[in-house]
């Protein structure tokens, strides 16, 4: 062979060489991205699953559910002035104090009306009609 074949040759070599090494990345490249995919629709996959026992389990349900047992509430105490004082806590959107009770039934807020009523709150948080939140901030339990 010639001098200027040779060297044709071997620049022709080394243009083959770069584009095999070109080629092994980007076949790397669609190899890693092959891998992601895979993952990806793998996970996409198991969702789908997910989903569908999730309906299966539903639509075995039985249209009614049984009703939970809630315990019984406990007797209020005799006398007018408890169902007065539960009646304010019905309309109640936040714990009451004594005095707030009293001034709501409509009793003169003076010392001997307000320890009344705290004495009757005190009863109903004994008994778990109503509860105590902070000392002396009444109201009913939350269910």
């Amino acid at each position: 062979m010639s001098g200027e074949q040779q060297q044709t040759l071997g620049a022709l070599l080394v243009r083959l060489e770069v584009r095999e090494r070109q080629i092994a990345m980007e076949a790397e490249a669609a190899h890693e991205r092959i891998t992601q995919l895979t993952a990806l629709l793998d996970g996409l996959a198991q969702a789908a699953e997910h989903i569908t026992i999730t309906r299966k389990t539903l639509l075995e349900l039985p249209d009614e559910l049984p009703l939970v047992p809630t315990e019984p509430t406990p007797p209020l105490p005799d006398g007018p002035a408890y169902q007065q004082i539960m009646a304010v806590f019905a309309d109640a959107d936040a714990p009451l104090r004594a005095r707030n009770v009293c001034e709501a039934m409509d009793l003169d807020p003076i010392p001997n009306n307000i320890n009344n009523v705290r004495i009757k709150l005190k009863r109903l948080t004994g008994r778990g009609i109503l509860t105590e939140s902070q000392p002396g901030l009444f109201t009913r339990p939350r269910p």
